[in-house]
């Protein structure tokens, strides 16, 4: 996500707080905490020059080797995959922050309005064609609960450090006294070439990423509804058009992101006690995999909390008032799940 065409498509894949915590420059300094964490010495990424550190990294397929080398750092018996991979999960630990704040506030707009609309009949609709009347609030309490559970799961997540040393059989004393500095979790064993971790990870960004583009899919195909920011979405051919922006980016993000889970799964196939090509291809891909489920989690929130609805024009297309009282108690059912 640090390509120089990022300056023109950033506004809508690297929407938010989460893409700088992604950064070129965020991966660096997590490399040099870890560092930190085995040494006992901070480090700061003061006078790293990106582009160069790259230029170097690919003599070694790994940037840290030459990181260490600008620092005097020695890794302390760790190896280059330690730290990497520890920096990996460092980088998504504090990715995850300002992601599922995004998340749980676009979570929290549905549920306003849930509430607001438990009362409000909107045509339902199976197979895109008409079915029977439901209620507004009713799917609006769907769109926060499919954003809740994938959420809840990314916060639950224990993103472990990774101390295994050559083959994994390192003390694990150390990995647990990194991981006490570092905030991360202590895993059971060295999981080097068991990749299940970052691949949950990429799992429920993808789960997550699809809950947000399931309700801007709905956004889009709802013309009682409106995203109410001054300004925006006018067409540049149709005076009379509001355009869904906030809506369309959380789908072109979301769009984007299956090859890349798909990409993380993969990555499991690894040979014996270090991959050739598989743990490189990680890197990269989970950088994305963040940058674009935060840029639709930020999207999301923007479009759920400026929300405006057509009650009107929904009675009109519900074409009765139908008895909603079932609907009503699924929705305080669901709000109560939401709360805890």
């Amino acid at each position: 996500m640090s390509s120089a065409g990022d300056r023109l498509f950033g506004g809508i894949y690297a929407r938010g707080r989460v893409a700088a915590a992604v950064s070129d420059e965020a991966w660096v300094q997590a490399m040099l905490d870890v560092e930190a964490a085995l040494g006992g010495e901070a480090l700061a990424a003061v006078d790293v020059e990106i582009a160069q550190l790259g230029r170097e990294a690919a003599e070694h397929a790994s940037p840290v080797v030459p990181l260490a080398e600008r620092f005097l750092a020695t890794h302390a018996g760790a190896t280059s995959q330690d730290i990497l991979d520890t920096a990996m999960m460092l980088v998504a630990k504090r990715a995850l922050v300002p992601l599922l704040d995004d998340a749980g506030a676009a979570a929290d707009a549905a549920a306003v309005l849930a509430e607001r609309h438990r009362s409000t009949p909107v045509m339902g609709r199976t197979l895109l064609q008409p079915a029977i009347p439901t209620s507004f609030g009713l799917r609006a309490a769907g769109w926060m609960t499919a954003i809740d559970e994938p959420r809840r799961a990314l916060g639950e997540l224990p993103l472990a450090v990774q101390m295994g040393g050559p083959v994994g059989h390192r003390d694990p004393a150390v990995a647990a006294d990194v991981a006490r500095r570092l905030g991360l979790a202590v895993p059971v064993i060295a999981w080097h070439t068991d990749r299940g971790l970052p691949a949950r990870l990429a799992a429920f960004l993808g789960v997550l990423a699809g809950a947000l583009a399931k309700v801007a899919r709905d956004v889009t195909l709802s013309p009682e509804l409106r995203e109410g920011v001054p300004g925006r979405g006018a067409s540049s051919a149709l005076a009379h058009k509001h355009n869904p922006v906030a809506a369309v980016s959380v789908l072109a993000c979301a769009k984007r992101v299956p090859g890349l889970v798909a990409t993380m799964l993969a990555c499991m196939e690894q040979e014996h006690e270090r991959a050739a090509g598989a743990w490189q291809a990680e890197w990269g891909t989970t950088t994305e995999l963040l940058a674009l489920t935060g840029s639709a989690a930020a999207w999301a929130r923007d479009m759920l909390e400026h929300l405006e609805v057509d009650e009107d024009a929904m009675r009109a297309g519900a074409g009765q008032d139908p008895d909603l009282g079932a609907s009503s108690a699924l929705i305080d059912r669901a709000l109560e799940v939401h709360r805890r």
